[in-house]
């Protein structure tokens, strides 16, 4: 027999949790639980405990909510005042120009997506895909491509088509998407191409920025 459950009990008493009397007193909460289990003071003190729990459970959760809230506002105005500052530059550059009035007409406009575009032009996707390498500095090896078609259409020869046109690797390829329809018919050719770079949503910030400085600019040589 312990000669330490009449300290355990005291301390049981006064409101203590099994995991601190285990931690001061080296006993395991198994013991306890045998000791105290038929005791109704000991059940209201556990949910007296429980509640404690839950409220500061909620609390944490406010806290780290907020917290990462502020981090997200901050990284995205880190990106606005990143794309303030390149806009000078990159205002003169015929691709950048181009790309953003695409993307502007085509682009994907929810913030909360990643920057990704939809077309079925392969001249307006490859521009796209040049425009995403060289002027928001994205490796080619992350961008991905997705398509769209009719079950018609051989799924393979539109992505040979697709990867030919715009120079990228079928690996880059994600699931296609096939449209059933009443008439499943040959309506395009090649289907639909989207090019998407995955956790982009800092870039769509830039994008957004660059084309309200170009809009603005443009009204004053109205």
């Amino acid at each position: 027999m312990r000669n330490d459950r009449h300290l355990a009990l005291e301390m049981r008493k006064g409101g203590k949790s099994y995991n601190e009397i285990s931690k001061i007193l080296d006993i395991p909460k198994s013991t306890m639980h045998y000791w105290f289990k038929d005791l109704q003071w000991s059940e209201k003190i556990k949910d007296t405990l429980t509640e404690k729990a839950v409220v500061l459970s909620k609390k944490r959760i406010r806290i780290v909510i907020k917290a990462n809230k502020a981090k997200w506002l901050k990284w995205r105005e880190d990106f606005r005042k990143e794309a303030k500052n390149e806009f000078s530059e990159l205002k003169t550059n015929p691709l950048f120009v181009a790309g953003l009035m695409l993307y502007w007409g085509e682009g994907d406009s929810n913030l909360k997506n990643m920057t990704r575009l939809t077309n079925t032009d392969p001249r307006m996707i490859s521009l796209f895909c040049k425009f995403v390498v060289e002027i928001l500095k994205v490796p080619k090896k992350n961008i991905r491509a997705h398509l769209t078609i009719y079950p018609d259409l051989s799924e393979n020869k539109c992505k040979k088509y697709w990867s030919n046109e715009i120079k990228l690797p079928i690996n880059q390829f994600d699931k296609t998407q096939i449209i059933y329809g009443k008439h499943p018919t040959r309506r395009l050719e090649n289907g639909i191409c989207s090019i998407k770079v995955p956790k982009s949503c800092g870039f769509k910030e830039k994008i957004f920025v660059w084309i309200d400085l170009f809009s603005k600019a443009s009204e004053k040589r109205v």
